[in-house]
């Protein structure tokens, strides 16, 4: 019997035990976590409840709490990246302005101001400073004209042809640009019987014409503009220049400046002549070497980006062309064409002659030398070792 009272005693000291461990966790603000090396069995979780379902709430809450604040992290760091890459394109605008980015373009498209620190670069030269007291000389040489005539006043290309239909006059200009090169007016013009000029041979023979040069001989070209200069490579290019104009234009000429140069034997110099006198459109200045070498003497020509003199008469025509007005495009060749048949000859120039000497550079350092300077040469001081 007492046996039997100390078990009783026993299990109701474990009772109480017990339920005193329950309180104590119930009222715990720590929540009982589960230890690695026991773990409880389904009739402790089911009893013990409260602890477990307090384990899986914190972990849960957790979870979400990291899963909010990564997307606060992403967005932030947007910007960042959107700026880094921008970066390029506005160095690439600030030191590359040559090459700019698509969406600089879009930019400057959209807006109405144009951004600060671009700059246009252009192909095209800019036009030039004219040269001081030019409109003087140009009427200083105006004067000097009209006292005197010249070859050029009544032997020139453009009266080559003035009895012909428009068309056959157009190729006879073309003829006598052609055979004028580097020939003087008389021979290529001339119109007095006796010293009749290959033209006016050509004309008087039925071959001023495209059809009747393709059809005559070579050699008979040559015999008939003899002796303009290089009259056996001209009579050939007038051949080709013939067929040519049959084929393509029907006996006419070309009517642009790009199909006049693909001519064989036809120049810068030649095609601007054939387009003002022929087609009465003024592409540019004819310049021979007249207008080649005046323009240099009076400085108002240089090379590209120097102060030296042109080489080329095409060079003088791109440099002229940059600050003579275009109303004077057309009366500047014969007006200096006829000033250096007179008096700014290429040899021993009549400086003491001209009226604008005073305003030239050039004036009396070409001059022929006196008799008392020829007569104190000594022999062989003219050869250059």
């Amino acid at each position: 019997m007492s046996h039997i009272l100390l078990k009783s005693c026993t299990l109701a000291l474990a009772a109480a035990h017990i339920t005193m461990s329950r309180g104590r966790a119930a009222f715990s603000s720590k929540p009982i976590l589960p230890t690695l090396q026991s773990k409880p069995s389904a009739h402790e979780e089911s009893s013990n409840g409260v602890s477990g379902s307090g384990v899986r709430v914190f972990v849960r809450k957790k979870r979400v709490k990291m899963e909010v604040e990564t997307p606060e992290k992403e967005i932030k760091a947007e910007p960042q990246e959107l700026k880094i890459r921008e970066l390029p394109d506005i160095e690439e605008f600030t030191y590359r302005k040559g090459k700019r980015s698509s969406h600089l373009r879009k930019l400057e498209s959209t807006s109405n101001e144009p951004p600060g620190g671009t700059e246009i670069i252009s192909s095209i030269r800019p036009a030039a400073e004219p040269p001081a007291n030019w409109e003087k000389v140009l009427e200083g040489i105006r004067k000097m004209r009209s006292s005197e005539d010249a070859p050029v006043d009544s032997m020139g290309c453009e009266k080559a042809g003035s009895s012909l239909p428009p068309k056959e006059r157009r190729f006879a200009v073309l003829v006598s640009s052609l055979l004028s090169s580097q020939t003087k007016d008389n021979v290529t013009h001339g119109i007095r019987l006796w010293n009749a000029g290959a033209i006016q041979r050509l004309l008087q023979k039925g071959l001023l014409v495209a059809d009747s040069i393709d059809k005559a001989d070579e050699e008979t070209i040559k015999s008939v503009i003899y002796p303009v200069g290089f009259y056996s490579r001209k009579a050939t290019n007038l051949k080709k220049i013939a067929k040519i104009c049959l084929t393509k234009y029907d006996g006419d000429i070309p009517s642009s400046l790009e199909e006049l140069l693909l001519l064989p034997g036809i120049g810068p110099k030649m095609a601007h002549l054939v387009m003002n006198v022929a087609w009465d459109n003024v592409k540019g200045i004819c310049v021979d070497t007249h207008v080649h070498r005046i323009c240099n003497r009076l400085g108002w020509v240089s090379g590209q980006g120097t102060k030296q003199k042109t080489s080329s008469p095409e060079q003088t025509r791109e440099s002229l062309q940059l600050w003579l007005p275009k109303e004077e495009w057309v009366p500047i060749n014969p007006l200096l064409v006829g000033f250096g048949q007179t008096i700014c000859t290429p040899l021993r120039p009549r400086c003491e002659m001209c009226s604008v000497s005073d305003l030239c550079p050039s004036a009396f350092k070409e001059a022929s030398p006196s008799p008392s300077s020829k007569k104190t040469r000594k022999p062989g001081r003219d050869k250059k070792l």
